[in-house]
């Protein structure tokens, strides 16, 4: 048997490589998984940038030299996943949008579609120390919209679809955004004929496709040309039998409701201090009782509501580029009759694998460590999402 011997120096490049994964233990607190289970009392270690224990507290002995975290009276959960955005273009102000994303805890964001310049797959391809990651929908495909933004492509036939699918499919998108909508009658829309070309192309080329949809009628079209995700819910009127059972056949279909402004009084004092005070009392000011936007908003809470006692996979999406809209999203979902812990799953796990990222969404051995201390019980009140103590992207603490 033969003996390897170290050298001085040897040893010493082993015990530097070692002591740079540095480690955390987050120590007796509530551990939200983001897959439905809530652990109470427990402590998390976190070597570099994974999670390598989740138990109880009492059975976890901190590493000698280990930064300690305590949670006591205090909620860890994983970090939210956006999955439906429209980020900036240019790259300050798209590394701006994922900075600010971190800071209110989201770890991951999709841009759905209007993303026509270099500066958004140039990001994509690097992950930077607290900044959010970004995936791409490339350029999205629409009927000719004249008047409206020429980002995405116009197509008028099949042929035309299917080299829009080429061509994004070159750039390696993540996913093919598509509009079925003809905004109140003003535009023409795709059509059975030329959203199933579209489907159709994307599926050769291994990628799926999301619908941005107004109409049950366009929803039911989608479904039966093998659509795999709708971008909004069903808007006009509430979804039927038909519906329910197309759904029902397609059990890897996803959902992102995006649901609307809900049209009631709401408190936004919570943004004080995270935003600048000007906008706060801009959106404050705008959050009144409007009984016609509550209602178009009740008609796709009932639909959201409908589809998750059905057990369609849903996400959470907030469409626009605004960075703490998840946490009025998520509140919106309760609201529509989803439980806190169903909406955490959806803005966690259920995002991280609608988005495709490797080992996150949950608190669990391997995991990367994209985690939210948070001061407060979200399972009990979701708006305690909001009460944000601490963020962490990959094992670092994101500045805030």
């Amino acid at each position: 048997m033969k003996r390897i011997l170290l050298s001085i120096s040897a040893i010493a490049a082993l015990t530097a490589i070692v002591s740079a994964q540095s480690v955390t233990v987050f120590e007796g607190g509530r551990v939200v998984v983001g897959d439905g289970q809530v652990i109470d009392n427990a402590s998390v270690v976190v070597t570099g940038d994974r999670i390598t224990q989740v138990a109880p507290a009492a059975s976890i002995k901190a590493p000698a030299g280990a930064t300690r975290v305590s949670l006591s009276g205090k909620t860890l959960m994983p970090a939210i996943v956006d999955t439906h955005v429209h980020t900036s273009t240019t790259a300050p102000e798209l590394e701006n949008d994922l900075k600010q994303r971190a800071h209110f805890g989201v770890s991951a964001a999709l841009s759905m579609g209007l993303d026509g310049t270099d500066a958004p797959f140039a990001r994509r391809a690097t992950t930077t120390p607290g900044l959010a990651r970004l995936f791409l929908a490339g350029r999205g495909i629409t009927a000719p919209e004249k008047g409206r933004t020429e980002v995405p492509f116009w197509i008028t036939t099949p042929e035309e679809g299917r080299k829009a699918v080429q061509e994004n499919a070159a750039k390696n998108v993540d996913i093919i955004k598509i509009w079925v909508d003809d905004r109140d009658g003003k535009f023409p829309k795709l059509t059975p004929p030329l959203y199933s070309a579209v489907i159709d192309e994307a599926h050769r080329n291994k990628l799926r496709v999301t619908a941005h949809i107004f109409s049950l009628e366009d929803a039911r079209g989608l479904l039966k040309a093998g659509v795999d995700s709708f971008a909004h819910g069903i808007r006009d009127r509430d979804m039927d039998d038909e519906a329910a059972a197309l759904l029902k056949a397609r059990p890897n279909f996803v959902l992102i409701p995006n649901m609307p402004d809900r049209g009631v009084v709401a408190d936004y004092s919570w943004l004080k201090g995270h935003i600048p005070d000007g906008e706060v009392q801009k959106i404050q000011a705008a959050a009144t009782d409007r009984p016609q936007v509550a209602a178009t908003w009740a008609i796709q809470a009932r639909n959201l509501k409908r589809m998750s006692d059905a057990g369609v996979k849903i996400t959470v999406g907030t469409d626009g580029n605004t960075p703490w809209a998840p946490h009025v999203e998520m509140a919106d979902m309760v609201a529509a009759g989803m439980t806190p812990a169903q909406v955490i799953v959806s803005a966690t796990r259920n995002g991280a694998e609608f988005l495709r990222i490797a080992n996150t969404g949950t608190i669990a051995n391997g995991m990367i460590a994209d985690l939210i201390v948070l001061d407060a019980n979200p399972i009990e009140n979701i708006t305690n999402t909001r009460k944000i103590n601490a963020v962490y992207l990959r094992g670092a603490a994101v500045p805030r």
